[in-house]
């Protein structure tokens, strides 16, 4: 996240499951097989086991992420707390909602948010849960859509984000726009830099990378 917002992005995004005495985590996966070479689900350690493990995913990425431990969401706050001018949008993971429900998961992540939560945007696939953030308190919210269809436009005009997430693949193809509504619209798994410039022209506000470096070195020497 940090070395994101060094080269000059306003938001980043991170992926929260629970520990198995509920602490809010950042981990995309339920297991800790792809970045720790451990079977282990997340949901079933403490967090006290979380936090001893390293998370550098070695196999891909060699050392360059020695010493990287699963985070904690509290940590992230810290670091937006010092970052006065970063946004984050916090996506709850479906495996946290199924195991430990929706009530309990949301109202622990908005608790550790609360010293920075006009800075961050809760998002999930799960409606329900982004509905319950939003009665809960959170200023803003995110959905993220699954489908592209009649169905999910209907309950994104029901939920009204200010936030819709799609993956690039599943939007209309151009020249044709996004549907129009009280949100900003987040292509994600971009990676070009003409590919992210043609989905803002149609509609999308912001897009997400993989490689943030890259994309954004890509669009400052595109510009006029």
């Amino acid at each position: 996240m940090d070395a994101a917002l060094d080269v000059g992005v306003t938001h980043v995004e991170v992926d929260v499951l629970l520990s198995a005495d509920g602490v809010p985590v950042l981990m995309h996966d339920a297991t800790l097989q792809r970045t720790a070479g451990r079977p282990e689900e997340v949901a079933t350690l403490t967090w006290q086991e979380l936090a001893q493990i390293e998370v550098a995913e070695r196999g891909r990425l060699g050392a360059a992420g020695a010493g990287a431990n699963v985070p904690s969401l509290s940590q992230l706050v810290t670091l937006l707390d010092e970052r006065r001018t970063a946004n984050a949008f916090i996506e709850i993971k479906r495996a946290a909602l199924a195991r430990f429900g929706i009530d309990p998961v949301v109202e622990r992540v908005l608790a550790d948010l609360a010293p920075v939560r006009h800075r961050t945007i809760v998002i999930s696939f799960s409606a329900q849960a982004v509905e319950r953030a939003r009665v809960l308190g959170a200023p803003r919210i995110g959905w993220v859509l699954e489908r592209y269809d009649a169905e999910a436009e209907a309950a994104a005009r029901r939920i009204a984000p200010e936030f819709l997430f799609c993956n690039y693949l599943k939007l209309p193809p151009a020249p044709k726009s996004p549907w129009q509504g009280p949100w900003d619209w987040v292509a994600y798994e971009i990676t070009d830099a003409q590919l992210a410039m043609a989905l803002v022209a149609r509609g999308v506000r912001y897009v997400e990378t993989m490689a943030v470096a890259e994309l954004r070195a890509a669009l400052d020497t595109s510009s006029p």
